[in-house]
């Protein structure tokens, strides 16, 4: 309803704002970046689910306040602008709201997207409908677009944003991606559960009516492999008892990860599935993996984040239905596996698990890959200095300058 944190501060606010957990997650460097090299800005951060409030209350408070976005009723918008006053409102990827838009265009507040991405199948041909519509009430205030790749830019400009106001800035989540190969806390981990020492498969991100499939590949894995152990972490928390109970149903000892804390004794068992039923603890399940399916891909539910699986260098498949992540296509031709079915997800794990040495040198080839398209946070915020009259750092590290005049 508008209830923002109240800006009693002399500096001048940026606003970021991310839907969810994807969006928040990726926000991690963009706000960093800003912090450095606009020091004299505050920088405060909203979210729209109660998951994406969680981890952005992980990663920004207290430094920086955290809030829910208003819905879009204007009264509920005024106040939340009247309370916070920001000179800039940052979007992550696409969060049009006409009310937000059109009350920050009467105030001069500027607006500008990053990370930005368009549907080709869904979310533009939505706003091509509505035609000039939704070219008057979102795309012609949109003050500056930070667009993923060229595509996508091309859609912005289609549906009214100013080219002069686009930029290819790239995809921050390959610059939050991280670059160790490991994670910390994951050998603790590893330690609890006793997978330390063994051959790990790590199905995460899975969607409903995927473990099932997951499972019934494992029976194929677990009879070739049977020093392995096969790793299941749901996407939504909400199905965690679900899970767990297909677990038991379907013949396999059962081992939860919130039942086994660090610092707790060892799991004896070496034949249980393993159920990552805790939250913010996938990276180090990926990092404990040998081997990595990335689920809501083997169901029509668009996939889930394999970038940062890719990034730890473990080998990773996925299956068709990938469409919420377009960069799937690059990262299959860079290492990564597309898995059609069950069958095929089976036969990819075995012969990894087979031959280390081929899923090593996948791995290695997605990472590669993955820190090589890095720079999108620098790209983005440069965007964001000249937005503010401002001349980006000349090095890193440096600050923004304020822009000379000719």
């Amino acid at each position: 309803m508008g209830f923002a944190p109240v800006n009693v501060h002399l500096q001048p606010v940026i606003w970021v704002h991310g839907v969810s957990l994807g969006e928040i997650n990726a926000a991690r460097s963009l706000v960093n970046e800003i912090h450095s090299q606009l020091p004299d800005y505050r920088v405060v951060v909203s979210s729209t689910t109660d998951t994406g409030m969680t981890k952005a209350m992980d990663l920004f408070s207290p430094d920086h306040k955290v809030f829910f976005w208003p819905l879009d009723l204007t009264f509920f918008v005024k106040r939340a602008l009247d309370r916070i006053k920001p000179e800039l409102v940052v979007l992550m990827e696409g969060e049009y709201w006409p009310n937000f838009l059109s009350q920050c265009r009467k105030r001069g507040i500027r607006t500008a997207v990053v990370n930005g991405r368009l549907s080709p199948t869904k979310g533009y041909p939505r706003y091509r409908m509505l035609g000039r519509l939704a070219r008057k009430l979102i795309f012609d205030k949109l003050d500056a677009v930070g667009a993923q790749n060229d595509q996508y830019a091309e859609l912005f400009e289609k549906l009214g944003v100013d080219l002069r106001r686009i930029s290819v800035t790239g995809m921050l989540k390959y610059d939050t991606a991280g670059d160790a190969h490991s994670v910390a806390g994951a050998e603790e981990l590893g330690r609890v559960l006793g997978v330390d020492n063994q051959k790990v498969f790590v199905a995460g991100g899975t969607g409903k009516g995927e473990e099932k499939i997951v499972l019934d590949a494992w029976n194929a894995i677990s009879a070739r492999h049977g020093d392995a152990r096969l790793v299941i972490v749901p996407r939504k928390p909400e199905r965690f008892e679900e899970v767990a109970r297909l677990i038991r149903s379907s013949g396999y000892e059962l081992v939860r990860r919130s039942e086994h804390p660090d610092g707790a004794a060892v799991v004896e068992s070496h034949v249980a599935v393993i159920l990552g039923d805790t939250m913010g603890e996938l990276r180090k399940f990926y990092s404990l993996a040998t081997c990595i399916f990335v689920g809501r891909s083997l169901v029509k539910a668009g996939g889930s984040d394999m970038i940062e699986a890719g990034a730890l260098g473990r080998a990773v498949c996925f299956g068709p239905h990938t469409f919420n992540f377009p960069q799937a296509r690059d990262l299959e031709r860079n290492g990564c596996l597309r898995v059609a079915d069950g069958e095929e997800l089976a036969n990819c794990i075995i012969e990894w698990l087979s031959d280390p040495d081929s899923a090593r040198a996948a791995g290695q080839q997605a990472r590669e890959y993955i820190l090589g398209q890095r720079g999108a946070t620098v790209r983005n915020v440069e965007m964001i200095c000249r937005l503010l009259g401002r001349e980006p750092a000349a090095a890193p590290g440096a600050i923004a300058t304020e822009a000379l005049e000719n």
